[in-house]
């Protein structure tokens, strides 16, 4: 019986919430960022992944590192973790720390998946963060319902 192969032994990319990020031609782009969880998905090497897209592992480890890459971060822990192991997704987040501002950003910018058909990206699959439009509307729905001061 034949070995499976090394990406059988990871999950592939999930939802996640795109980096924004200035647009640039050398940059981080939505394409190169689902393109590198692809890589990482069937290579299992940060350093591989990030040359396969043109760009250095330093820069795929700063671009995690940035405060609004939670999402970018977690599906790539998702695509390291092997299936059944167990593991939880990561970290509830932290919803009083959110703005917003924020939660509006990313009910424009919605979530995006890589899908991948004979170990290729084909597309990049978008879906409306609905999680984050129920969050604002829910939060905008109590300012509205709490009771206003009364002014002198």
């Amino acid at each position: 019986m034949a070995k499976p192969s090394a990406h059988y032994l990871r999950r592939r990319p999930g939802r996640f919430s795109p980096v924004p990020l200035r647009t640039r031609r050398d940059g981080w782009s939505l394409a190169r960022q689902c393109a590198f969880l692809v890589q990482l998905y069937l290579t299992g090497s940060v350093a591989a992944a990030a040359r396969h897209v043109g760009m250095s592992r330093a820069s795929a480890y700063r671009l995690r590192a940035r405060p609004e890459a939670r999402s970018f971060a977690d599906a790539w822990d998702r695509v390291l973790t092997p299936p059944g192991s167990g593991r939880v997704e990561g970290a509830r987040e932290d919803f009083r720390k959110v703005t917003d501002a924020e939660l509006m950003a990313r009910v424009k910018r919605g979530l995006v998946r890589p899908v991948i058909y004979r170990k290729a990206m084909i597309d990049i699959a978008r879906k409306p963060d609905v999680s984050a439009l129920l969050r604002l509307t829910r939060r905008l729905g109590a300012a509205a319902d709490s009771p206003r001061e009364a002014g002198p």
